[in-house]
């Protein structure tokens, strides 16, 4: 019962320290992988297509959104939860397969939009607001039914993004019975 030397627990530390390196590295890269726009087109191509039609892909100052700009955190925490949320997708997609046809997808659409949408409106827009400051608006660049939108409802916090522009990026389901619609 001798106490190890002093070799063998730094062999034990160095070969943690390069194991927790490794760990870090592939979980960051597995992290990436799937915040690519191929990754989310796997399961997701018809909206992948969509977004390519809208203001948020093409535009003239060159700017472009990609999935993950818009439903992915960029704060860690929160992306962690986020994924594992997402997780329940894939499982949609592979496992039960109640998404993996275009056709089932469009069944669903509502209810996942819905999802989203709440998801967005408690967490105040962030991922919007990741891009659209507030403060930085020109609201001399608006129509006058945004700028009392902004300048009141979005201003006092009574809305945020996602109650006015739903839709912004993708086309809409079915809105009847949604709120505002």
């Amino acid at each position: 019962m001798r106490s190890p030397s002093k070799v063998a627990v730094g062999v034990v530390l160095l070969m943690g320290f390069m194991g927790g390196l490794l760990f870090w590295g592939a979980f960051n890269t597995g992290m990436e992988a799937t915040n690519t726009e191929e990754f989310c087109s796997g399961c997701h191509a018809p909206i992948v297509k969509e977004i390519r039609e809208t203001v948020h892909f093409s535009n003239r100052s060159g700017v472009r959104a990609i999935c993950s700009d818009c439903h992915v955190p960029h704060n860690w925490t929160d992306k962690i939860v986020r994924k594992v949320q997402a997780s329940k997708e894939l499982f949609a997609h592979y496992i039960t397969k109640t998404i993996d046809t275009e056709e089932k997808f469009k069944e669903r659409r509502g209810h996942l939009a819905e999802r989203e949408w709440h998801r967005m409106k408690e967490n105040n827009s962030q991922e919007c607001r990741n891009c659209h400051n507030f403060e930085y608006m020109d609201f001399s660049e608006q129509g006058p039914r945004s700028v009392k939108q902004h300048s009141t409802a979005l201003a006092s916090g009574e809305k945020t993004c996602v109650d006015c522009h739903k839709g912004i990026a993708h086309k809409l389901p079915d809105m009847q019975g949604v709120e505002g619609w």
